[in-house]
C-alpha cells in the first residue's frame, strides 16, 4: 500500500499546477502527472522491472511529456485554442473547496489509470505469478494508442495550417472524427490489459477498473464537447453534415455518430 501512497503524492505534487490555472488540472498537469508516475513506478520497482515493463513505462513517459508540451505550445500559438481555453467558465475563480476536490479527484484518477503497471510489478515483487505475455500485449496496444494519438494531432495541425476555417476530414479523421480520443482510449485499454496477467486481487481490480472507466468517460465527455463546438462552427456546412452522418464520432466502425444529447457525459 505504501507504493500507492507514494504515487498519489507524486500525482498531487505535479498536478498541483492546476492551482495556477484551473484547466491545467486536466491538461498540462495531466500529461506531466502521467510522465512523473511512469518514472516513479519504474524507480519504486526497479529491482523487478522486466523488458516489457521498461518499455511500457517509457511509452507512458513519452505520452505524458508529448501531451503536456503539445498542449502548452498550442496554448501559446493557437488563437482559436486560446478562445476555448480562456472561456468565462474556465477563467471564473472557483471556490477553494471546489479546487481542492478537483485536485484530489484528478490525482486519484491518474494513479488509477497507471495502477495496472504498479500492480503487475508489486505482485511480481511479492512472488505472485505474473504473465509476461499479457505484459507484451499491453505494451503493443498501448504503443498503438500513443502512435494513433500522436499522428492524429500532427494531421490536424497540418490540416489547420492549410485551412484553419475548415473541419478536418483527412487521414485518420476519415475513419473516425476523434482519432486522438480513440488513441487515448486504446492506450489506456492496453495499460488495463496488463491486469489480466498480474494476479490482481479484488481491490486491485477495483482501483484499475475505476481508473480505466474514468478515463474512458472523460474521453467520451471530451468528444461530446468537441461535437457540440463543431456543430456551432460548421453546422451549416453541407460537407460537414455529410461527414458526420457517415463517420463515427470516437470508435472506428462503431456506428455512434453523436453523443450530444447525453447530458450525463458532461464533465
Amino acid at each position: 500500500m505504501t507504493y500507492l501512497l507514494i504515487l498519489l503524492a507524486v500525482s498531487l505534487a505535479v498536478s498541483a499546477v492546476g492551482w495556477i490555472y484551473f484547466i491545467y488540472f486536466f491538461s498540462i498537469g495531466y500529461g506531466f502527472s502521467i510522465a512523473a508516475l511512469a518514472i516513479a513506478t519504474a524507480i519504486i520497482f526497479s529491482e523487478v522491472l522486466t523488458l516489457p515493463m521498461v518499455i511500457l513505462c517509457g511509452v507512458l513517459l513519452f505520452y505524458g511529456v508529448r501531451l503536456a508540451m503539445y498542449l502548452f505550445i498550442r496554448e501559446r500559438k493557437s488563437e482559436s485554442y486560446k478562445k476555448i481555453l480562456y472561456q468565462p467558465e474556465n477563467t471564473t475563480k472557483k471556490p477553494v473547496f471546489v479546487m481542492f476536490m478537483i485536485w484530489i479527484s484528478c490525482a486519484l484518477l491518474y494513479v488509477g489509470q497507471i495502477s495496472p503497471v504498479s500492480f503487475y510489478l508489486y505482485n511480481a515483487e511479492m512472488g505472485e505469478g505474473v504473465s509476461e505475455l499479457w505484459a507484451w500485449i499491453g505494451v503493443i496496444v498501448t504503443t498503438l494508442g500513443v502512435a494513433m494519438e500522436t499522428i492524429a494531432d500532427a494531421q490536424k495541425n497540418a490540416a489547420k495550417k492549410k485551412n484553419a476555417q475548415r473541419f478536418v476530414d483527412r487521414g485518420l479523421y476519415k475513419i473516425v472524427r476523434c482519432p486522438n480520443y480513440f488513441g487515448e482510449i486504446l492506450m489506456w485499454t492496453g495499460c488495463f490489459l496488463v491486469c489480466f496477467g498480474a494476479s490482481c486481487s479484488i481491490w486491485q481490480w477495483i482501483i484499475a477498473s475505476i481508473g480505466y472507466i474514468g478515463i474512458v468517460y472523460v474521453m467520451f465527455s471530451g468528444a461530446r464537447r468537441l461535437e457540440m463546438r463543431q456543430d456551432e462552427v460548421y453546422g451549416k456546412d453541407p460537407e460537414y453534415q455529410e461527414y458526420i452522418k457517415k463517420t463515427p464520432l470516437i470508435i472506428p466502425f462503431v456506428p455512434i455518430y453523436s453523443v450530444a444529447k447525453y447530458s450525463w457525459l458532461k464533465a
